[in-house]
Protein backbone atom coordinates (compact mmCIF):
# COMPACT_ATOMS: atom_id res chain seq x y z
CA UNK A 1 0.00 0.00 0.00
CA UNK A 2 1.02 3.65 -0.32
CA UNK A 3 1.36 5.87 2.14
CA UNK A 4 -1.49 7.46 1.17
CA UNK A 5 -4.62 7.82 3.98
CA UNK A 6 -8.23 9.06 3.97
CA UNK A 7 -10.87 8.21 6.04
CA UNK A 8 -14.45 7.85 5.96
CA UNK A 9 -17.00 7.73 8.67
CA UNK A 10 -20.36 5.61 8.08
CA UNK A 11 -23.66 5.24 10.63
CA UNK A 12 -25.90 2.21 9.16
CA UNK A 13 -27.31 0.75 12.52
CA UNK A 14 -25.04 -1.66 14.70
CA UNK A 15 -21.52 -1.11 14.12
CA UNK A 16 -20.36 -4.59 14.07
CA UNK A 17 -22.47 -5.60 11.06
CA UNK A 18 -20.49 -2.68 9.00
CA UNK A 19 -17.08 -3.82 9.77
CA UNK A 20 -16.66 -6.84 8.15
CA UNK A 21 -18.14 -5.39 4.69
CA UNK A 22 -15.20 -2.77 4.82
CA UNK A 23 -12.61 -4.82 6.50
CA UNK A 24 -11.83 -7.13 3.83
CA UNK A 25 -11.57 -4.75 0.96
CA UNK A 26 -8.25 -4.15 -0.63
CA UNK A 27 -6.65 -0.44 0.31
CA UNK A 28 -8.74 -0.42 3.79
CA UNK A 29 -6.11 0.35 6.83
CA UNK A 30 -7.98 -0.19 9.02
CA UNK A 31 -11.97 0.05 10.20
CA UNK A 32 -12.92 1.36 14.20
CA UNK A 33 -16.42 0.97 15.68
CA UNK A 34 -17.24 4.09 17.65
CA UNK A 35 -19.06 6.94 18.41
CA UNK A 36 -20.26 10.47 16.15
CA UNK A 37 -22.88 13.11 15.68
CA UNK A 38 -23.37 14.08 19.99
CA UNK A 39 -22.86 16.13 22.49
CA UNK A 40 -21.14 14.18 25.32
CA UNK A 41 -17.31 14.06 25.01
CA UNK A 42 -15.59 9.95 24.92
CA UNK A 43 -18.93 8.33 25.35
CA UNK A 44 -19.49 4.97 26.47
CA UNK A 45 -21.39 1.79 25.00
CA UNK A 46 -23.94 2.14 27.55
CA UNK A 47 -25.13 5.24 27.22
CA UNK A 48 -24.97 5.83 23.68
CA UNK A 49 -27.52 2.85 24.19
CA UNK A 50 -29.43 4.48 26.76
CA UNK A 51 -29.93 7.86 24.69
CA UNK A 52 -28.29 9.95 26.65
CA UNK A 53 -25.58 11.52 24.42
CA UNK A 54 -26.85 12.36 20.82
CA UNK A 55 -24.56 9.86 19.23
CA UNK A 56 -24.79 7.47 16.46
CA UNK A 57 -22.79 4.24 16.27
CA UNK A 58 -20.49 4.19 13.17
CA UNK A 59 -17.86 3.09 11.62
CA UNK A 60 -14.28 5.03 10.68
CA UNK A 61 -12.31 3.75 7.68
CA UNK A 62 -9.33 4.57 6.92
CA UNK A 63 -8.10 3.73 3.39
CA UNK A 64 -5.73 4.31 0.78
CA UNK A 65 -7.46 6.47 -1.84
CA UNK A 66 -4.52 5.12 -4.79
CA UNK A 67 -6.53 1.96 -4.22
CA UNK A 68 -10.02 2.08 -3.33
CA UNK A 69 -11.77 5.50 -3.69
CA UNK A 70 -14.37 7.77 -0.97
CA UNK A 71 -17.00 6.94 -4.11
CA UNK A 72 -16.33 3.67 -4.07
CA UNK A 73 -16.63 2.79 -0.45
CA UNK A 74 -20.04 5.12 -0.51
CA UNK A 75 -21.47 2.74 -3.20
CA UNK A 76 -20.74 -0.54 -0.95
CA UNK A 77 -21.88 1.67 2.26
CA UNK A 78 -25.23 1.61 0.15
CA UNK A 79 -25.34 -2.36 -0.09
CA UNK A 80 -25.13 -2.48 3.74
CA UNK A 81 -28.01 -0.60 4.68
CA UNK A 82 -32.14 0.18 4.51
CA UNK A 83 -31.45 3.82 3.58
CA UNK A 84 -35.22 3.86 3.37
CA UNK A 85 -35.06 3.69 7.21
CA UNK A 86 -34.43 7.02 9.09
CA UNK A 87 -34.45 5.71 12.66
CA UNK A 88 -32.68 2.44 12.75
CA UNK A 89 -31.59 -0.49 10.62
CA UNK A 90 -33.60 -4.26 10.80
CA UNK A 91 -33.75 -4.96 13.95
CA UNK A 92 -31.73 -1.99 15.46
CA UNK A 93 -33.92 0.48 16.55
CA UNK A 94 -33.76 4.62 17.44
CA UNK A 95 -31.31 7.72 16.74
CA UNK A 96 -28.40 5.65 17.80
CA UNK A 97 -28.76 3.27 15.13
CA UNK A 98 -29.83 5.87 11.96
CA UNK A 99 -28.17 5.85 8.68
CA UNK A 100 -25.98 8.63 7.84
CA UNK A 101 -22.70 9.45 6.05
CA UNK A 102 -20.51 11.65 7.85
CA UNK A 103 -18.45 14.11 5.03
CA UNK A 104 -15.23 15.54 6.33
CA UNK A 105 -15.37 18.35 3.26
CA UNK A 106 -16.90 19.68 0.49
CA UNK A 107 -15.37 16.64 -1.70
CA UNK A 108 -16.62 14.08 -0.27
CA UNK A 109 -20.70 15.93 0.86
CA UNK A 110 -20.61 16.05 -3.49
CA UNK A 111 -19.56 12.66 -4.03
CA UNK A 112 -21.96 11.20 -1.15
CA UNK A 113 -24.68 13.85 -2.10
CA UNK A 114 -24.72 12.33 -5.99
CA UNK A 115 -24.47 9.06 -5.12
CA UNK A 116 -27.55 9.51 -3.17
CA UNK A 117 -29.58 11.13 -6.12
CA UNK A 118 -28.42 8.23 -8.44
CA UNK A 119 -29.76 5.67 -6.23
CA UNK A 120 -32.91 7.77 -5.73
CA UNK A 121 -33.10 8.10 -9.46
CA UNK A 122 -32.28 4.23 -9.64
CA UNK A 123 -36.05 3.49 -8.73
CA UNK A 124 -34.01 0.61 -6.93
CA UNK A 125 -36.23 1.67 -3.74
CA UNK A 126 -40.19 2.34 -3.81
CA UNK A 127 -39.63 4.52 -1.04
CA UNK A 128 -37.57 7.82 -0.72
CA UNK A 129 -34.01 7.58 0.39
CA UNK A 130 -34.20 9.17 3.78
CA UNK A 131 -29.73 8.87 4.77
CA UNK A 132 -28.93 11.65 6.23
CA UNK A 133 -25.23 13.64 4.90
CA UNK A 134 -23.78 15.69 7.95
CA UNK A 135 -20.42 17.34 8.73
CA UNK A 136 -18.31 14.98 10.32
CA UNK A 137 -18.08 15.49 14.10
CA UNK A 138 -15.61 14.06 16.26
CA UNK A 139 -15.43 10.19 16.49
CA UNK A 140 -14.73 8.33 19.66
CA UNK A 141 -13.57 4.84 19.32
CA UNK A 142 -15.87 2.20 20.58
CA UNK A 143 -14.31 0.50 23.68
CA UNK A 144 -12.16 -2.83 22.80
CA UNK A 145 -14.86 -4.84 23.07
CA UNK A 146 -16.54 -3.58 19.74
CA UNK A 147 -13.66 -3.39 17.24
CA UNK A 148 -13.21 -5.98 15.27
CA UNK A 149 -16.71 -8.01 16.65
CA UNK A 150 -17.12 -10.29 13.53
CA UNK A 151 -13.92 -12.13 14.24
CA UNK A 152 -14.59 -12.10 17.98
CA UNK A 153 -17.89 -13.58 18.08
CA UNK A 154 -18.92 -15.05 14.53
CA UNK A 155 -22.33 -16.70 16.57
CA UNK A 156 -23.39 -13.53 17.62
CA UNK A 157 -22.74 -12.32 14.28
CA UNK A 158 -24.67 -14.50 12.78
CA UNK A 159 -27.46 -13.50 14.84
CA UNK A 160 -27.30 -9.91 14.48
CA UNK A 161 -26.99 -10.24 10.48
CA UNK A 162 -29.83 -12.89 10.38
CA UNK A 163 -32.01 -10.25 11.81
CA UNK A 164 -33.01 -9.08 8.49
CA UNK A 165 -29.71 -7.52 7.48
CA UNK A 166 -28.84 -10.68 4.77
CA UNK A 167 -32.54 -10.94 3.51
CA UNK A 168 -32.82 -6.89 2.34
CA UNK A 169 -29.44 -7.09 1.40
CA UNK A 170 -29.82 -10.03 -1.06
CA UNK A 171 -33.32 -8.72 -2.00
CA UNK A 172 -32.26 -5.54 -2.86
CA UNK A 173 -28.89 -6.02 -4.21
CA UNK A 174 -28.10 -9.56 -4.95
CA UNK A 175 -31.08 -10.43 -6.34
CA UNK A 176 -32.79 -6.80 -7.77
CA UNK A 177 -36.10 -6.41 -9.45
CA UNK A 178 -35.01 -4.82 -12.14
Amino acid sequence: MSNQEETAIFAGGCFWCMVKPFDTLAGIKKVISGYTGGFVPNPTYEQVSRHETGHTEAVKIIFDPEIISYKQLVEIYWQQTDPTDAMGQFQDRGDNYRPVIFVKDDTQRQIAEASKQELENSGRFSDPIVTQIEAAQPFYPAEEEHQQFYRKDPHRMQLEEAGGRQDFIATHWQNPKQ
